[in-house]
């Protein structure tokens, strides 16, 4: 993610989403396609768990009730686009993580970054990763990598940015029309457009005229870890109480969590 100034006439976004829990199936919809977009690397074979990349992770979690009552729901967690107190941005020694001011989107900039994962260690949302090593591709995809996003190398860390160069694209668009102003429909994540259920709502939390907006202020919405204070704009949205309360890490005792990607 490239720094962007200000824009000339002053005016800024918060852009954000919503992602309706009850209507998320699970599918990995949104990690293939976030993958696709943004030039995430095949795993290496010796990755695992916790050393392979990935900008978005679908948790799997259950009601701790037994069978056939059990109940499940899957919990799509990118980065969570924290607000004014990021803990990542005021941990790095290297200015590698910068909130642009006219969108609100936090951004991981590679070529500033020394690897030292202290912002990884400050995440409480455990949304980024570290690369272990440089990014090999199999025969042929080299050829198909997205030319709008850079490929990242060893000893950095890397995250979600809402597609930031989506947004590159659409302030391009709407300069050669002659406008300071992008079109809503013409940014939009890749995870957003992905999903088959229309489980994500994506766009600027601060037009109380946008669906995002109103989604956001709607009944049964959250955010994780609400009791940091780190003001996320990803805003999750369910009708279950057991789902709302696993926000907080109140799953019951018996309850159960697993994780894809």
């Amino acid at each position: 993610m490239q720094s962007a100034k200000k824009p000339l006439d002053g005016k800024t976004h918060r852009y954000g989403m919503v992602i309706d829990l009850d209507r998320c199936t699970g599918c990995g919809a949104c990690m293939v396609a976030c993958a696709v977009e943004n030039n995430v690397p095949p795993g290496d074979p010796a990755a695992n768990e916790r050393t392979g990349i990935s900008w978005l992770r679908i948790y799997r979690m259950n009601d701790g009730q037994p069978l056939p009552e059990t109940r499940t729901a899957f919990v799509p967690v990118p980065c969570q686009q924290c607000g004014a107190k990021a803990p990542c941005v005021s941990v790095c020694p290297q200015n590698a993580v910068e909130v642009d001011r006219s969108s609100g989107i936090v951004g991981q900039i590679p070529v500033r970054c020394l690897g030292c994962r202290y912002c990884m260690a400050a995440c409480p949302y455990h949304a980024r990763s570290f690369n272990w090593w440089d990014p090999v591709w199999p025969a042929g995809m080299k050829e198909s990598l997205n030319p709008d996003v850079s490929t990242r190398t060893r000893g950095v860390v890397e995250k979600c940015n809402f597609c930031f160069h989506r947004l590159q694209a659409a302030r391009a668009k709407a300069a050669a029309a002659g406008s300071r102003e992008e079109s809503p429909g013409d940014y939009l994540p890749a995870c957003v457009e992905a999903c088959p259920t229309s489980a994500f709502l994506f766009g600027d939390l601060d037009d109380p005229t946008s669906d995002v907006a109103k989604a956001a202020e709607g009944k049964g919405t959250f955010r994780l870890l609400e009791k940091l204070g780190t003001d996320p704009k990803v805003i999750y949205r369910s009708a279950r109480p057991w789902v709302r309360q696993m926000a907080d890490g109140a799953l019951p005792r018996n309850g159960k969590e697993e994780h894809r990607g």
